[in-house]
């Protein structure tokens, strides 16, 4: 038995599971990172924990303080739950139109919770920037900037990578990740690129975000929208700054539908809507390079999450979603095609 001081200590170390039937499918080896095993239930965690380690060594925060962020939702949660291994406060700014499941987590681990209306990031009112500004206003509140602090580049550069490395003996060919603050595929990759310079890093961006076009053409520009929550953003932050990218794929979410609905009937694997896009994005990595591939990706949460928006009925009725494809091999014949092909970017020098 391993004692433990803390829930914070118990962040990371997440198995690699093999998705068996797409692996099977595909002739490659799909490597699903299980990040829903982290305490707080997310891969946040990871970077909730180095964010308030380091901000611990310089200084800058200390127990009896509030810690302060603008969150989609997990990082919030990762945070309040290191808060109080800490002996912290956490107040979480979140926009009100995401997933009523995390606002409940959040207020189960003790988080004080601000809602706001969804607006361009241009807006003051942006959950981003209320954060900060309620931070400000107080002496002994911090805010943890997830977006620019590269403490969280460095949770997956120390942490992630090596674990992935290690665990599949240096086997790595492609990692496929999405990105919100861009943290996760950034230190994931500069690191895996530092053991193998070989290895082939693919951001999958859903719609509605401008990562996509900025790795194609240089500039933000977005079309529709996602069910998709905390991923896919219209502006460069410090963390996707450092990500090293070789291919970029935009996948609607007709794709995340058909492909969380498949691992569920045939895996037994319940995925969130990120993770769920992760998914689609490795199924389309092993398609467009052939098999034999050893290709991860990350289950960003627990699939629960997304309970009342990717597996609500009535929530994709209202979005006019419930005409996705049945059966993935309709996927596999499309990432097959030439058109297909087509659309994927190739970036210059692996970013």
């Amino acid at each position: 038995m391993i004692n433990v001081r803390h829930q914070a200590e118990l962040i990371g170390k997440t198995d690699l599971l093999r998705i068996h039937s797409l692996s099977e499918l595909t002739g490659c080896n799909i490597w699903l990172k299980c990040e829903f095993q982290n305490p707080g239930g997310s891969i946040k965690d990871r970077a909730a924990l180095q964010m308030v380690r380091d901000a611990m060594a310089r200084g800058e925060l200390k127990s009896g303080m509030t810690i302060v962020e603008g969150t989609a939702g997990n990082t919030g949660i990762g945070l309040a739950l290191v808060a109080k291994s800490f002996g912290m406060q956490m107040m979480a700014v979140m926009p009100n139109d995401q997933a009523r499941e995390k606002e409940r987590v959040l207020e189960l681990y003790g988080a004080k919770l601000m809602t706001v209306d969804p607006c361009p990031f241009s807006n003051p009112n942006h959950f981003y920037h209320r954060a900060r500004h309620l931070a400000e206003q107080h002496k002994d509140h911090w805010w943890a900037n997830q977006f620019e602090n590269p403490s969280n580049f460095r949770a997956h550069y120390l942490n992630t990578g090596p674990e992935i490395w290690q665990q599949l003996s240096g086997r790595v060919d492609i990692l496929v990740a999405s990105a919100g603050t861009g943290g996760t595929i950034a230190g994931t990759s500069s690191y895996l690129k530092e053991q193998n310079p070989e290895v082939q890093v693919w951001l999958v961006d859903p719609d509605g975000s401008g990562l996509y076009s900025y790795l194609k053409t240089g500039e933000f520009s977005g079309h529709g929208s996602s069910m998709t929550e905390g991923i896919g953003i219209m502006r460069l932050v410090e963390n996707f700054r450092r990500a090293r990218v070789d291919r970029a794929v935009n996948l609607p979410d007709l794709d995340i539908l058909t492909l969380s609905r498949h691992v569920r009937h045939k895996d037994g694997i319940v995925l969130g809507s990120s993770s769920a896009l992760n998914v689609a994005g490795a199924l389309c990595a092993a398609i467009q390079t052939g098999p034999g591939k050893d290709i991860v990706t990350f289950a960003c949460d627990l699939g629960e999450r997304s309970a009342s928006k990717l597996y609500s009925p009535e929530y994709l009725q209202q979005r006019g979603l419930l005409d996705y494809p049945r059966d993935v091999s309709q996927l596999m014949k499309k990432y097959a095609t030439d058109q297909w092909r087509d659309k994927i970017v190739h970036c210059a020098e692996g970013g």
